[in-house]
């Protein structure tokens, strides 16, 4: 398994005969060719995002970029654990054969950290003979997205982002921290909404700012979670592809914005022990093509029954697919009553105890927000789980248990607590299958349940400080 990654650099790009035209800048989003109007362009980084989320690929010369049509990776990138390790799968021959890898040049943008000139471009995951590979994760979203639009339907999203800046943690022994703040102090928690809180770290934010307009990149909002030192960022509402890859990008850009000022940013679920969770918020509504209208309203501004058999289908089926929106074990432990992240699958108008919120909102922007997901999720699966039972609930017809009134806390746990009985429940769902597709589903399986198995044989500090001595 050593020479795994070999693959990537023998198999050479193709495309030299009758490559892409000299002025394929021309096709750049405004923001690309803003950016580099006037300059010599470096570097172009060709990435995809992996089951986990990270960018995998290559980086070349701006000018060898121009002349090629595609590059090739194996596609044993999906078959990765965060840890490094592969997974194996049950019925199948190991051969690792070569993705083809399509540049999507409508989501070119820059990468305004680097030392020199360079833009960044998302790859379509192709075969051969130019079918979608299955497991890609931005296929997984357009498979999706493709089963509303064979109904007439567009669904659109709009996400919120939640992390936590920290203290340099080059230790993974020590815990977590807060970062310092320009007071001198580190950050304070149970701030939320806090100007002078969000101050503190006001040099990271302004970075932010920064790349995200060299980016071309929309930010509706910043503010203070209730966490020390933990931000929440708000995107405007859209096209779920696209904005699974504004997030894509976010978290690169967030992560290097803190590295400029000594601090990291992370996306983990629940990296401090005693504080609230980072969620990714996902609010859907759906629009009729035909008419332009939201599905969940009515002429007369009423709730629509496709706006309930919705909501009924995000109380039915997301337990099967908890496994993708709380990848990690980790994940889990943001699940905490009281604290902030939901645990239940009750639905109320403005509530945010439960996990289906509708918030308050005129009928043309009539919503439901599912609060399950986490911020360490792959936005691509995340939201393609998350639209795919809202696509089930459309097509069964089924309708919602009662809207929840009052503290919803105070109900059962509706969901799994730990990723192995998550995975169980994946596995006994056909429906999914069909929708998110079955080897898409047979291989993500197979990667999470390694990855459990691996986290099983780590000792704890917990561990050793009650165990060791004391049984």
């Amino acid at each position: 398994m050593a020479d795994r990654h070999e693959s990537d650099q023998t198999g050479e790009i193709t495309g030299q005969h009758g490559g892409r035209r000299p002025d394929w800048t021309d096709k750049l989003p405004e923001a690309a060719r803003r950016y580099i109007a006037g300059r010599t362009l470096d570097e172009v980084e060709c990435i995809v995002a992996d089951l986990s989320g990270i960018a995998r690929g290559k980086a070349m010369p701006a000018s060898k970029f121009s002349k090629q049509t595609h590059f090739y990776l194996p596609n044993s990138i999906f078959q990765q654990t965060i840890t490094g390790d592969w997974a194996d799968i049950a019925g199948g021959d190991f051969t690792e054969p070569d993705m083809r890898m399509v540049p999507d040049l409508s989501t070119a943008t820059a990468a305004p950290w680097t030392a020199d000139w360079t833009l960044q471009v998302i790859h379509d995951c192709m075969t051969a003979d130019g079918q979608p590979i299955p497991t890609a994760p931005r296929n997984v979203l357009k498979r999706v997205v493709d089963l509303y639009r064979a109904e007439g339907w567009e669904p659109i999203v709009a996400p919120e982002m939640e992390f936590f800046l920290v203290a340099r943690n080059i230790d993974p022994n020590q815990p977590v921290e807060p970062p310092m703040g320009r007071s001198g102090r580190r950050a304070a928690q149970r701030q939320a909404y806090s100007m002078s809180a969000v101050d503190e770290y006001g040099p990271v934010i302004d970075d932010i700012y920064d790349f995200a307009e060299a980016q071309g990149f929309e930010i509706d909002g910043i503010l203070q979670e209730g966490g020390a030192g933990q931000v929440e960022l708000n995107l405007r509402h859209g096209d779920a592809v696209l904005l699974a890859d504004e997030i894509f990008f976010f978290k690169r850009l967030i992560r290097e914005a803190a590295l400029r000022h000594d601090c990291f940013a992370t996306f983990m679920a629940k990296p401090i022990q005693d504080e609230p969770g980072s969620a990714m918020h996902i609010h859907h509504s759906v629009v009729d093509t035909r008419t332009g209208q939201n599905i969940f309203s009515a002429d007369d501004g009423s709730e629509t029954p496709a706006f309930h058999h919705f909501i009924a289908g995000m109380q039915t089926h997301l337990p099967s697919v908890i496994a993708i929106l709380a990848p990690y074990v980790n994940s889990y432990r943001r699940y905490v009553r009281d604290f902030a992240a939901p645990i239940n699958l009750e639905w109320g108008r403005d509530n945010r105890t439960t996990g289906l919120r509708v918030p308050v909102s005129e009928p043309a922007a009539r919503r439901v927000e599912n609060r399950l997901a986490g911020m360490d999720v792959n936005p691509y699966l995340g939201i393609a789980a998350s639209l795919a039972c809202g696509y089930l609930g459309l097509k069964e017809g089924r309708m919602p248990r009662p809207e929840y009134k009052g503290d919803a806390y105070k109900t059962g746990e509706d969901i799994p607590r730990t990723l192995a009985d998550a995975l169980d429940l994946l596995a006994d769902a056909p429906a999914m299958h069909d929708v998110l597709g079955p080897e898409f589903v047979t291989v993500y399986s197979a990667v999470k349940a390694l990855e459990n198995k691996e986290y099983l044989q780590v000792i704890s500090p917990w561990e050793r400080e009650h165990l060791l001595l004391n049984v």
